[in-house]
């Protein structure tokens, strides 16, 4: 008779039925010597019965003198016995944490989830969380761990940012005087429209809940901010470092305000990239997900996948603003547009997946940052509040005035790298959810 403590030996029942019958050994106590069970039924005065083996030392002794039984490392996955029979619980839970209490509530300690590979408990329902579908939702197949598919649908609405932004700049070189304010209207609004579709659709697209209204508000709010600052603000802040409109900078015949539209035409060009970079970022957790063991073999893979995926990023960012810069006969601004690329990457990605409030508080501290420094020179002009311009004059004297916006994007995209790198790299922010693509 093949003994309990060994479910990798040739010849063990395989199936989901075998392993859902381990689960139930373990999960409810201790497995008890059959031939010694056997017995005890047959003859409950002990007569002629065979004692139990004794309980070995270590993990497999339970409390009580019991006998339990371990699982190799090997072929066999631990955890799909708990998926056959934990998945009501597992499809309805909301988050990680709910998965534990009902764990916890079943008699599931830390002890049982060490035989599963998993330190505790908690760890044990994360892995659980995002190896089950929730909303029944079907489970994912074999063939499904490549990731979501690529849709005609959102390829295209991802180009449309760009060419429209494309053709904005067109008609404003076309158009010159009072007309070119419409035109400016018109195209920022197909813009903005263009890109909010972008955003429903496809790998940058937010899984479907309840949100805050003023989180979704503060967000739009505060990226809005730093694309009209990477549009204006070096101007602006030339300007005010010169001493005001009567004294516009040298070279600027578009007004005492000029713009620098080469930023942010390839950002709206980048849209593309971004989405594919998404893209390739789900499906590779996905794959790493279904052949992970356990929560630090996912992690360890999830980590490289994701700075890569920023990389490749900003690899395809560093050419559109070279390209954009030559065509618009501009500075292609590579600190500040790369910058503020990586943050609104970095917070698509954290809203994509479930986490927004950080992406809320980095693009916020950015946008602060860049008012700040314009409102430092402006109150220097106060009688006795010269020295509040001397950090911000200092900056621009030496780097220029994009450094502004390079330290201030830049710093916020580097915090919420930090921290994607510990959420992102989690096997519950890559849990099916049954989000349309």
């Amino acid at each position: 008779m093949d003994r309990p403590g060994e479910p990798d030996r040739p010849g063990m029942p395989a199936g989901g039925a075998a392993w859902d019958e381990r689960s139930r050994e373990v999960l409810t106590g201790a497995v008890a010597h059959a031939g010694t069970a056997a017995e005890g039924r047959a003859d409950p005065a002990g007569a002629g019965s065979t004692p139990a083996p004794p309980a070995r030392k270590g993990a497999d002794a339970a409390p009580g003198g019991t006998r339990t039984a371990p699982f190799r490392r090997g072929n066999a996955d631990p955890v799909k016995s708990l998926l056959h029979r934990h998945r009501e619980l597992c499809e309805r839970a909301v988050d990680p944490l709910e998965i534990a209490a009902g764990l916890e509530a079943r008699g599931v300690t830390d002890r049982t989830a060490a035989r599963f590979r998993h330190r505790d408990v908690f760890s044990l329902a994360e892995e659980l969380y995002a190896r089950v579908p929730r909303d029944g939702a079907p489970v994912p197949s074999p063939a499904s761990a490549r990731g979501p598919r690529v849709r005609t649908g959102w390829v295209l609405l991802t180009l449309l940012p760009g060419a429209l932004a494309a053709a904005t700049l067109t008609g404003l070189r076309l158009v010159h005087g009072e007309p070119g304010l419409p035109v400016t209207a018109a195209g920022l609004l197909a813009l903005a429209a263009a890109t909010r579709a972008a955003l429903r659709r496809g790998p940058l697209a937010a899984v479907p809940g309840p949100v805050p209204w003023r989180t979704a508000a503060g967000t739009r709010a505060w990226t809005l901010w730093l694309l009209g600052y990477a549009l204006l603000g070096d101007g602006l802040l030339r300007t005010v470092v010169a001493g005001g409109p009567d004294a516009p900078p040298t070279g600027a015949p578009d007004g005492p305000w000029p713009m620098t539209a080469a930023p942010v035409l390839a950002l709206a060009l980048a849209c593309a990239p971004a989405a594919w970079c998404a893209h390739l970022l789900a499906a590779g957790a996905r794959r790493r997900l279904a052949g992970s063991r356990g929560l630090e073999d996912f992690t360890s893979a999830a980590r490289p996948l994701l700075a890569g995926v920023l990389v490749l990023f900003l690899g395809a960012l560093t050419g559109l603003l070279a390209l954009c810069g030559t065509v618009l006969h501009e500075s292609a601004a590579y600190p500040q547009g790369l910058a503020l690329g990586a943050l609104l990457l970095l917070a698509r990605l954290l809203v994509a997946h479930r986490r927004r409030h950080a992406p809320l508080l980095a693009l916020g501290a950015a946008a602060v940052a860049e008012a700040t420094a314009l409102a430092l020179l402006l109150t220097a002009r106060l009688p006795g509040c010269a020295f509040l311009a001397t950090p911000v004059q200092t900056v621009v004297d030496t780097w220029g005035p994009g450094a502004v916006p390079a330290l201030a994007c830049g710093a916020a995209a580097l915090a919420l790298l930090v921290h994607a790198l510990r959420t992102l790299t989690r096997a519950s922010a890559h849990a099916p959810a049954g989000a349309p693509e």
